[in-house]
Formats: structure tokens, sequence, C-alpha cells
């Protein structure tokens, strides 16, 4: 119900904004941007995607995931007959016992939400889309109501929000690019924001679900996650820019790579037909990636009406009146439209990212405050629209509330963060 509300609230206010803005304010084509509008027409003052060409980009997304999809789907399914999704979830058991109580001991759906947050923490997006859905179907398989988010979810999905990720490589490659004077100076603000949005999701998941996130296995994995962390970002420091990039490319593929190779050796070992099995999981990825459409046309076609009417200027300025009102540093403001795109589309705000870093200059307070904010959580509502769309939850109850105040957590820890190091 909360998402339906918030997807109308959109929609209405986009219309509200822009005939305003046509029959007040004389922008008489406004209404024809925001129908056949496209982001690379000359004339497009806000270079957005109108509805037209918005549908056909939620359609070639689903399209691109289909094979993304099948082949991860069909290298999941390998695992999970050789056994190799349940062992992970037995070594991962005792923590997420605690976080996910609903989910008995040994269930796969375990070992599919490490895979996802480990790939996310790796910056394999293109894996971690795949394990994702795949873990929410198997949490729905626990699901009594099947049109309900189950807590698990819920918890699942909010940690997945918050974009923990280790080397925020595309950030650094883009900064580099601008010619800033050191690109990787926004990574440790960029971890330590990341890092914070993924604990306050958990907080306020587990507040609202009565967990206790001060029992023993709690806190041991947290610190021992922290550490582990916290000895990687030390060690990252230290390298280059380009040895950056590479360290990160090695051990992100790398990783990859050898998750494959293990996952066909134990399937080997265990006699499975490995073909067969792939075959298998892979028809699954290509029903989950069309599955999808439907809802990512929805959410994708309310977030371009708001982004062409211009409802984000005016919450830009109105932000900027108000600061210079109260007599307040102003600098933020202009790294804030990144904050403000990130939940609703990716692509928008790493556009938003570029743009401010043009326009201000990549080592800018403002560009600095971007980067890390782009860096630090995901895309909220294509999350809620492709996950709970991918096993038909339609009531979502406190999700989206506790993702977006887990997101209010990064962006303030992010702005703290820029005055802090940058001043």
């Amino acid at each position: 119900m909360a998402l339906s509300r918030i997807w109308s609230a959109f929609i209405i206010v986009a219309i509200l904004v822009a005939s305003i803005k046509c029959f007040f304010f004389g922008q008489s084509d406004i209404f024809n941007w925001m129908i056949v509008g496209k982001s690379g027409d000359v004339g497009n003052p806000l270079k957005v995607d109108g509805v037209i060409e918005t549908c056909w980009t939620a359609v070639n997304i689903c399209l691109k995931l289909i094979g993304i999809m099948a082949l991860f789907m069909g290298f999941m399914s390998i695992a999970e007959k050789a056994g190799g999704i349940r062992l992970l979830s037995k070594v991962i058991g005792p923590f997420f016992s605690k976080l996910f109580p609903d989910v008995p001991k040994g269930h796969p759906a375990t070992g599919h939400m490490v895979m996802n947050f480990s790939a996310n923490l790796l910056g394999l997006d293109n894996a971690a889309t795949p394990f994702g859905l795949k873990a929410m179907e198997s949490l729905q398989e626990l699901n009594p109501n099947k049109d309900t988010a189950s807590n698990a979810q819920i918890m699942f999905l909010c940690l997945h929000a918050s974009g923990l990720t280790l080397i925020p490589v595309s950030i650094i490659a883009v900064r580099a690019s601008l010619n800033s004077v050191n690109p990787t100076d926004i990574f440790i603000p960029c971890m330590i924001a990341t890092f914070v949005a993924t604990i306050a999701a958990m907080l306020i998941v587990s507040f609202k679900q009565k967990i206790n996130v001060f029992q023993p296995v709690i806190l041991a994995w947290v610190l021992s996650l922290s550490g582990i962390i916290t000895v990687m970002v030390v060690y990252l420091t230290s390298l280059s820019t380009d040895a950056l990039q590479s360290f990160s490319g090695i051990l992100s593929n790398g990783i990859l790579l050898l998750i494959f190779l293990l996952i066909i050796m134990g399937a080997l070992y265990k006699n499975i037909n490995v073909f067969d099995a792939f075959i298998e999981g892979a028809k699954g990825g290509f029903e989950t990636a069309i599955r999808i459409i439907p809802y990512l046309v929805g959410m994708l076609v309310a977030i371009s009406l708001l982004r062409t009417s211009g409802t984000f200027d005016i919450v830009i300025n109105g932000m900027k009146a108000a600061c210079t009102f109260l007599g307040a540093d102003t600098r933020f403001i202009d790294g804030i439209p990144t904050a403000l795109i990130k939940p609703l589309s990716g692509g928008g705000a790493r556009g938003m990212m570029i743009d401010t870093m043009t326009t201000h200059g990549a080592d800018s307070f403002a560009g600095r405050l971007s980067s890390i904010l782009q860096g630090s959580s995901d895309t909220t509502f294509y999350v809620i629209a492709v996950y709970f769309g991918a096993v038909n939850v339609k009531n979502t109850r406190y999700a989206v509330g506790a993702m977006l105040l887990a997101d209010l957590v990064g962006v303030l820890t992010s702005i703290g963060l820029c005055y802090l190091f940058f001043g």
C-alpha cells in the first residue's frame, strides 16, 4: 500500500508542477518533453527521457538482464544440486539465524543472500541482481502470506539497498576522467558512509522486528566484518589510482571466476549432470527477467515524470533559499541532487554526479560530495519494484520507509564526512 501511494504521489505531483509551469510560467512545451522527449535532443532542457523513451528503456534493461540472469541462475542451480548453497548456509547460519529468525538453519535462502551481499561488496552489480532475485524467491517459499512481504524479505532488501561496496571503482574512474588531482580521495568517506548506512538499515529493521542486535553472535560477526573492512581500507589507501583499479578488477572478477570453478568442480565431484542443471536454472532466470517488466515500467515512468516536470529543481532551489535565510553553509546543496535522484534512478544519479563535477569541478566540495553520495546507497525504488515484483509481493509493509530512512542516514553521514575530510 505504501508503494502504491508513493507511486501515485510521484505522478500527481509531477503533473501538477508541469501544469503550473505550462499555464502560469509560459513553458508551453513541457508536456511534450514529458511524453515524447529524448535525453539526446538538443532542445531538451533537462536532458531526461520522456515517458515513451522510458518505457523502451525499462524493457531494454530487462532484455539485457535476461542473459545475465540465465547465466548466474544456471550456476546457482548447479551449486544447489551439488550442495554448495547449503554448505554456505551452514557456515553463515549462526549469524543469519539471529538476523533472520524466520529462516530455518541451513535453508538455501541463507546461501543466496550471502552470495548477493558478497557480489554487492565486490561491486559485481551484474551478479548481485540474479543472486538477490534468487534469494527473494527462496524467502518467498517460506512466506506464509504470498502477497505480503515477510520480515526476512524486508530485512534482506533493506540490507541490500544500503549498497555496501568495498571499492567504488566506477566513481573513481569518472573522477580520474574529469582530471581530479586525487581521484581516490573519496574512497574512505564512501566506505564509511555506505557502512554506516548498512548498519543503520540493520538497526532500523531490527528495532521494528524486535531483534536484539546486542546478541554476542551478531556483535562478533559485525565487529569481525568491521575489522576485515578496516584492514582492506588501510591497504587500499596505500595504492595509486591505477593500482587500485587493477586490484579491484583482479579481486572482483577473480573471485567470480573462482566461484564458477568451485561450483563446477564440486558438481563433478558429486557426479551431477552439470549442463542439464545449468539449463534448468537458466530457464528460471529467463522467466524472472520477463516477470519484472511491468513493475519496472511502472516505476521508471513515474520517476521520469517527476524528473521531466522539474520538481527536483524546485526542491533544490527551496533548500538553497532556506539555508541562505538561516545563514547556513550552502555548499552542500549543489551536491544534493545526486542524493535526491539516487533512490529513484542509478543512471540518473550517475549523470547528476558527472554534471555536478563538470559544473563545479571534480575536486570541488560539491563534486566530492556528489561522489560520496553516489557510493553510499543503492537505487531504493528500483530495488523495491524489481525484487518485490519478481515474487509478486504487493504489500511491502514498512520496507519503503525503512529503506528511505537508511538512505537518509547515509546522506547525512556523507555530508558530515565531506565537511570532515574536505572542509
